[in-house]
């Protein structure tokens, strides 16, 4: 059989389930349940998704950090096909940008992209003086916790084995959204890097994918938190928690509670953050949701 005569693994099984003749409408619903997560959007705190072609072995793929150093990043798939999932930091600048693919025999492999620009809405919140104006305690302080969150943000274990699919950790109204510029008292900070959903205080806060519990804390602005580790560089940070039910080295299902929402730390009133991490850099947590 010539090789434009093979049929794709896909096209082989939806053959021999008699699904290849499909109406419109079947058509529709089968796209939708053949959809991937994370949602692919090269821009700014985004996620892009590239092709890696075939290979015996998961391959290598990395990405520079700030710093220069070689960050690993998500590779799934299989023989056939493998897919590197990149984080897009809220800081890179659009144009192009590449990952390196470490070679066998020595030597490196480029694969560029392109980050599209996205303009992200502004925000004013007045919040207490000293959370924006920080005393010389309040400031050693997060200088202490700013130097132990970098450790817990560089965790990277084996890749996970289930779909990127997440659950709402928490049912509510989005009360801010990702990548909104915030400006505190008039003082312009760094944008939102997570996702706020509105909630009473007491509503539990569940795993949106299964997870290690890598760090739990009562940090300066984002209150009680718990960090969990989903596998490969992705990573969940919730804060402003109420009450926290686990500790570092617990292993999470779907849907196993992790603590109760809050009004720990810096905040305005009693919400979940919720935010995504991948390769190190924040990404919007909607990308790895259905709705």
């Amino acid at each position: 059989m010539h090789a434009s005569h093979h049929p794709t693994r896909r096209t082989a099984l939806l053959g021999s389930l008699g699904l290849l003749a499909l109406p419109a409408s079947s058509a529709v619903a089968l796209a939708a349940a053949d959809a991937v997560w994370p949602t692919a959007s090269a821009v700014p705190g985004g996620v892009v998704r590239l092709p890696l072609g075939p290979a015996n072995q998961r391959p290598l793929a990395q990405i520079a950090g700030s710093d220069g150093s070689a960050i690993p990043l998500l590779v799934l798939g299989d023989a056939i096909a493998w897919t590197a999932l990149v984080g897009i930091a809220l800081s890179t600048p659009p144009g192009p940008a590449q990952i390196a693919l470490p070679l066998d025999g020595g030597g490196v492999r480029q694969l560029a992209y392109q980050v599209a620009p996205k303009q992200y809405a502004q925000q004013q919140l007045r919040v207490a003086p000293g959370t924006v104006d920080l005393s010389p305690q309040d400031e050693a302080r997060y200088t202490r916790e700013h130097a132990h969150l970098a450790e817990v943000m560089a965790t990277f274990s084996p890749p996970p084995s289930v779909a990127l699919r997440m659950a709402v950790p928490v049912p509510g109204r989005r009360s801010s959204s990702f990548g909104l510029r915030r400006v505190f008292n008039g003082q312009a900070r760094n944008p939102h890097s997570g996702m706020d959903i509105a909630a009473a205080t007491g509503t539990p806060v569940r795993a949106p994918l299964p997870g290690t519990v890598i760090d739990v804390g009562d940090y300066f602005f984002n209150g009680n938190t718990v960090w969990l580790d989903h596998g490969g560089g992705l990573l969940g940070m919730f804060c402003h928690l109420s009450a926290v039910d686990v500790q570092p080295g617990d292993v999470l299902r779907t849907g196993q509670r992790l603590g109760a929402v809050g009004a720990t730390g810096r905040v305005t009133g009693p919400h979940l953050h919720w935010s995504v991490m991948l390769n190190r850099a924040m990404v919007d947590p909607a990308l790895f949701l259905d709705a």
